[in-house]
This record gives C-alpha cells, sequence and structure tokens, in this order.
C-alpha cells in the first residue's frame, strides 16, 4: 500500500551503508541489503530520491512506514535520517536502524531499544544529529581476521560465499524482530532473535 500523504507515516526503517557499485555486498552494506529484502517482502520500491537518501512508503501490520537507504555515505547518514524524521515528525522511537557489526559473528543479530554508537561512524552520525533513543537491529558480519587488519578494508570488503549465506538467512528474522519492535514488544524481539 503506497501513501502520497505525509501525515501516514508513523516508522522510518532506515537500512546503513554506502552508495555505489563498488560498495554492494560489502559487510558495511548489510543494513541496505536487509532493507532490500525487506522491501521487496513488503512489495515496496526503494527508488524515490528525497532527503538525500533512496525512499519508498509502503505499509507493515497496518502501519504507514518509510524505508530509507541513506546516499550520504556511512559517516553522514545521520544527516539523511534527521531530514525524514524532521519531515514526518517521527520521534526517534519510531526510527528503527538496521546496520552492520563486527563484533557479531555472521547470522548473529542484536535488537537494542537505544545505545551508544559503539564505533560505528553511521550510528555516530545519527546520534549527533538527532538523539541516541532510537532502536536499532544491528546484523554480525564478522570481526577482522586478526587485530593488524585495518578496519576500512574490512568493512568495505565482502563477505566469503559461507558468511552471506548465514547472513541472508537470517532476513526474515530481522523482518519479525522489526515488527516485534514496532508493536513496543522490545523484550521479545530481544529474548527471541539476540543470541
Amino acid at each position: 500500500m503506497l501513501f502520497g500523504n505525509s501525515s501516514k507515516i508513523e516508522y522510518i526503517l532506515v537500512g546503513l551503508g554506502n552508495p555505489g557499485k563498488k560498495y554492494e555486498g560489502s559487510r558495511h552494506n548489510a543494513g541496505f541489503d536487509a532493507i532490500d529484502y525487506m522491501a521487496q517482502k513488503y512489495g515496496v520500491k526503494i527508488i524515490k530520491a528525497r532527503f538525500d537518501a533512496l525512499t519508498g512508503t509502503g505499509s507493515i501490520d497496518g502501519h504507514g512506514v518509510l524505508f530509507l537507504k541513506p546516499q550520504t555515505f556511512m559517516n553522514l547518514s545521520g544527516v539523511a535520517v534527521q531530514k525524514a524524521a524532521a519531515y514526518y515528525k517521527i520521534a526517534p522511537q519510531n526510527v528503527i536502524i538496521m546496520f552492520d557489526d563486527i563484533s557479531l559473528s555472521p547470522g548473529k543479530i542484536r535488537v537494542r531499544r537505544e545505545g551508544s554508537a559503539g564505533g560505528h561512524n553511521g550510528i555516530k552520525s545519527i546520534i549527533e544529529n538527532m538523539d541516541k533513543e532510537f532502536p536499532r537491529v544491528k546484523i554480525g558480519v564478522g570481526a577482522k581476521p586478526h587485530p593488524d587488519y585495518d578496519l576500512a578494508d574490512w568493512v568495505l570488503g565482502h563477505f566469503t560465499d559461507g558468511d552471506k549465506k548465514c547472513i541472508t538467512s537470517r532476513y526474515d528474522d530481522i523482518c519479525a524482530a522489526v515488527e516485534l519492535i514496532m508493536k513496543g514488544q522490545y523484550e521479545a524481539a530481544m529474548s527471541k532473535y539476540n543470541g
């Protein structure tokens, strides 16, 4: 279901990543990949350029949702998120962020009601532009293979086939976790999917 009317949007669902062909399928784009899957599942096309992002509107459980992929590059993700939230007058608690997490192994997800940036520049930018009280779904992409490995090279690198399979196998769980978050059932989402 598509909405032309801004008053109908109740939630903003954000996938973090970097725009451009060379970043497609990289660890840092786990959020983009997850939101693309969700958009397909809910019949939404994320193709409209606005708020320094690609957007699409649809419905999940009867709630109007804006799907958002910032096109600002990761470190400025908060600019796009803040613009969209301000336009639709959405409180941070109704902005759900999906992003990569190197502290979780591939295939692990973790739901959090709020928190710090934890060293993630996209989340840091959102906190700087908005608030820290937004729910998030962390998608495990695995730690660097050894301490000397350059972090940027790691997160901008691509998954092995095995790791990719571990992550894509959790997409339906990510969708279900987001639905629980939208119902305010954080504890249920955390106990069921954090592991």
